[in-house]
């Protein structure tokens, strides 16, 4: 059956999806321009004339997964309700027992942008994104008389301090940490963070 014609944002796509599941199964330095083609049962042409290196596809699919992550977060910020309640949204799925995709590919990310300045430069950029929006919502909160938070973006570095690293040993080591103890650990954290009593925290989610 003739493949579809895709426009070129369109094919762009779907080779930066392509690239990311590749990048989940693979690894970034294992990872090559063919293995990327034939996921997709297209050319090495193909893929190289749309981002002409491997490391300028890695860095756009990097790129592309981070823009989808921040765009799930500002809807989770901007509910129209508490900034408690949105806080802890917005945390519970960051956390690396919600529903936040893709803990391998960002721990793939980390590890390469060592090596690759396009890379580290992207994942630069969404650390800051992540913090300066949870700082932001900590502040609204302390400003509607919430919760008390002397250092919003302090808490806000604490806190994904603690989901980054649960996330590195609940992903390269199974069974390390439970989901319901991290989740707890998690709660913990931020309650501690907020001046609040944990069963406040818990009352706000419901």
């Amino acid at each position: 059956m003739a493949r579809v014609r895709l426009s070129v944002a369109e094919r762009r796509e779907e080779l930066l999806k392509a690239a990311i599941e590749q990048i989940e199964a693979r690894g970034v330095t294992a990872v090559r321009i063919a293995d990327v083609a034939a996921a997709l049962g297209v050319s090495n042409a193909l893929v190289l004339y749309h981002f002409s290196t491997k490391e300028r596809l890695v860095a756009a699919a990097f790129t592309y997964a981070a823009e989808d992550d921040l765009a799930q977060l500002r809807r989770l910020l901007g509910r129209r309700t508490t900034a408690l309640r949105r806080l802890r949204a917005a945390v519970r799925w960051y956390a690396p027992t919600g529903q936040a995709k893709g803990w391998r590919l960002w721990i793939e990310g980390w590890a390469a942008a060592l090596r690759e300045p396009a890379l580290r430069e992207v994942t630069r950029d969404l650390d800051k994104e992540w913090k300066a929006a949870i700082a932001e919502v900590i502040a609204e909160g302390v400003a509607a008389g919430e919760f008390r938070c002397p250092d919003p973006t302090g808490a806000a570095l604490r806190l994904t301090a603690l989901l980054d690293g649960l996330a590195v040993q609940m992903t390269s080591y199974a069974g390390a940490v439970s989901r319901a103890r991290a989740q707890e650990w998690v709660d913990d954290a931020l309650a501690r963070e907020l001046g609040l009593e944990r069963k406040a925290l818990t009352a706000s989610g419901r």
